[in-house]
């Protein structure tokens, strides 16, 4: 615990008029999101499956074996329920005081959002949104956990979509634009659980012009320089001792 970089950043916090959070994969890692990368992860998943989760997790995969994408989804990516960690319910404080204005993120289990954040840019999607490609008829996540094989629209029998963002795909012009406005309007970002180079702060820290960039993140990296202020802590034991002191 570091009190005069937490000291730090609550007066930044504090001072601040727009302040916008980047959350990244190690935020869910902490809430029990598995890698899909991990190596140990990737073996189980190709032994029981046959390919790695890098082929299953892509559109064409989705389009030609359609029934082994939703065995391996339903039971990789929604068997094990995640809960936000404290992190996130620590972001839902600040925003309910005014101090915290936008979360971005790239995980597609909406832990902002269930912690009780209300404005929530989750650019690859959530698992909560499913869709028919054909007919648009929309359903929920429990009709796509409780489908016995592949879950079929039942006004078309197409083939129902999670609307998460697959290997291979760009996100969503629209939610890009959403985020860089964003982050334009921020005096303070705080990037949490990711490095400066990351997929998802990966073009979009070029439009930050406020004052303060804040990281927090358990592993070091050799661009944390550029930020101004940096906490080498887990998210989810250092935000919620920034925002509600004992």
């Amino acid at each position: 615990m570091d009190n005069r970089k937490y000291s730090m950043i609550r007066e930044a916090l504090e001072k601040s008029h727009y302040t916008v959070a980047f959350c990244g994969t190690g935020m869910m890692k902490e809430s029990g999101m598995p890698s899909m990368r991990d190596p140990e992860i990737a073996y189980e998943v190709e032994k029981k499956y046959g390919y790695s989760p890098e082929e299953i997790f892509t559109s064409a995969f989705y389009a030609t074996r359609t029934e082994t994408f939703f065995d391996y989804y339903r039971n990789e990516m929604l068997g094990k329920p995640l809960e936000p960690s404290k992190a996130f319910y620590a972001l839902a404080e600040l925003e309910r005081r005014g101090k915290l204005q936008y979360c971005v993120t790239n995980n597609v289990y909406n832990l902002p959002g269930r912690a009780g954040c209300q404005n929530v840019m989750n650019l690859h999607g959530i698992v909560e949104e499913n869709k028919c490609p054909r007919c648009g008829r929309e359903y929920s996540l429990d009709y796509i956990i409780t489908s016995r094989r592949t879950p079929l629209c039942e006004s078309c029998m197409s083939p129902v979509r999670p609307q998460v963002l697959l290997f291979g795909e760009m996100v969503d012009n629209q939610r890009m634009t959403r985020a860089v406005q964003q982050i334009e309007k921020a005096e303070v970002l705080l990037v949490l659980g990711t490095t400066l180079n990351s997929g998802l702060c990966e073009g979009y820290l070029d439009y930050f012009q406020g004052s303060t960039l804040i990281l927090i993140n358990s592993t070091e990296h050799f661009l944390d320089e550029k930020a101004d202020i940096v906490l080498h802590e887990e998210v989810k034991e250092a935000l919620p001792a920034i925002v509600c002191p004992q």
